[in-house]
């Protein structure tokens, strides 16, 4: 049931309940302090009941004892244990004969049958009056007397009582004071997150509008920017998916609208096997940039969704990297390329987060870009570094390199320059895209740029 309530009132009550028990206690330690208080203000009257005769017995220990006056309870007895005084009631008599009176006090409860009500039976034990009744025992030359002196504690209840009735009425209000002051401040401190539950209500996908953040530096105003960056992501992502989506449907229109074209050409060549066998060709051609394209989309969309739980060791990325090169140059034979490298291994122990498979694409994108871009006869040169501080790749070839004002989005997806890298080369546009896509999984980073000669890739990847 309590778990069903509402934040503010869990605070509330949960607040109350512990002010109570601690309330409890201090009234409680209030209450006994106060009782110890009277209660021996009451045994310094009955000590002080006693001088008198001390000082009589004193000053004539062979003498009998004066009576007392009205309404002192005195109980006396001389050294031959003659009751020389006794006013005290039946039933305090009967419990200080059975006590030592050495200078000691005690607290008697008067239950004897002298206070029957008036049908003759024994009332209460809690009606019964209780009295302090303070002894000392007194030496004199003809031997030792011992007195009793007792006090009434009905002043002292009385006061007790009226003690108890503040108490519980200033502890009920303390409580409920309390209580209002705990639901102020609980809804105090929740208001921000009111105004954020508002705003959440408000907002949408397609805007830029972000949960109030209050000007406390406190848990809240954490939770909120801590949100806000949340949904900037959410938003970040649901904006690159839209535009993956566009920029897909774009690219993916061409080579269907060609394919269509050329499987419509194909029927009506049926009777021409050479023209027939040419259009079939040129189909395939776009079936294989069509399947280019959406393995791309599918191997991007992965890498930025999924984290790669995968490492790789030096020798494991240099023996990819071989690889690479070789490809390379099968791909740049039919431009006469130049594909040379270098390799240096300075620390051959390291280990990074990549899998050697997904180096080995980034690498393969990097060389089939530089062969897209170059003339024929054009060379292309990769270098790469294992240094003890990470992974460090070059690709330079002598193409006409990029446009300056292409650079800052040469890693988008779909992105082409104008003049050179085009579609007429059969990219897609993703290359750029995946190397970054991966470099970025690992921890690095790539970037391009024009070295006046042609372009440069880097592609910088740290130890684990």
């Amino acid at each position: 049931m309590f778990s069903t309530l509402s934040i503010r009132a869990r605070i509330t009550l949960g607040s109350v309940a512990a002010a109570m028990i601690l309330l409890l206690i201090a009234l409680a330690v209030v209450r006994i302090a106060v009782q110890d208080i009277l209660t021996e203000a009451d045994r310094s009257l009955a000590t002080s009941d006693l001088t008198p005769f001390v000082a009589d017995i004193m000053a004539n220990p062979d003498e009998s004892v004066d009576d007392p006056g009205t309404g002192v309870l005195v109980y006396i007895t001389d050294p031959n244990g003659n009751v020389q005084v006794n006013t005290l009631p039946r039933g305090i008599t009967k419990e200080v004969t059975r006590t030592d009176p050495s200078d000691t006090s005690i607290v008697v409860q008067d239950d004897h049958s002298d206070h029957d009500d008036h049908d003759g039976k024994a009332t209460d034990d809690d009606d019964a009056p209780s009295f302090v009744v303070a002894g000392r025992t007194l030496t004199t030359d003809v031997g030792t007397w011992q007195l009793w002196a007792a006090r009434s504690t009905a002043a002292s209840q009385l006061a007790l009582h009226g003690l108890d009735r503040i108490l519980i009425v200033a502890g009920v209000v303390l409580l409920l004071g309390f209580g209002l002051a705990s639901w102020g401040l609980a809804s105090a401190a929740l208001r921000p997150v009111n105004a954020m539950r508002r705003k959440a209500e408000q907002l949408s996908g397609d805007t830029d509008t972000a949960l109030p953040v209050g000007g406390a530096d406190d848990e809240l105003a954490a939770l909120a920017t801590t949100l806000n960056a949340f949904l900037a992501r959410l938003r970040a992502s649901t904006d690159r998916e839209k535009q993956m989506v566009s920029d897909a449907a774009h690219e993916l229109r061409t080579p269907l609208a060609a394919l269509t074209t050329q499987l419509e050409l194909a029927h009506a060549d049926f009777g021409n096997a050479e023209a027939l066998a040419a259009q079939v060709t040129a189909a395939e051609a776009s079936v294989d940039r069509l399947t280019s394209l959406a393995t791309n989309l599918l191997e991007l969309s992965r890498i930025e969704t999924e984290a790669s739980t995968a490492t790789a060791s030096a020798g494991q990325l240099v023996d990819e990297f071989t690889g690479s090169i070789d490809r390379a140059r099968l791909l740049g034979m039919a431009k006469a390329a130049r594909v040379d490298f270098t390799c240096s291994t300075v620390d051959e122990e390291a280990r990074f987060r990549i899998g050697a498979q997904s180096f080995g694409r980034l690498v393969d994108n990097l060389l089939s870009n530089a062969i897209a871009a170059i003339s024929t006869g054009g060379g292309i040169l990769a270098a790469l570094s294992i240094e003890v501080d990470g992974l460090h790749l070059e690709v330079t070839d002598d193409g006409p390199g990029m446009p300056e004002q292409f650079i800052p989005i040469a890693f988008d997806r779909f992105s082409r320059p104008d003049v050179s890298r085009t579609g007429a080369t059969g990219g897609s546009g993703l290359g750029l895209a995946l190397v970054q896509a991966i470099a970025t999984a690992a921890g690095g980073s790539a970037t391009v740029d024009n070295t006046g000669d042609g372009l440069r890739a880097t592609v910088l990847i740290p130890n684990m």
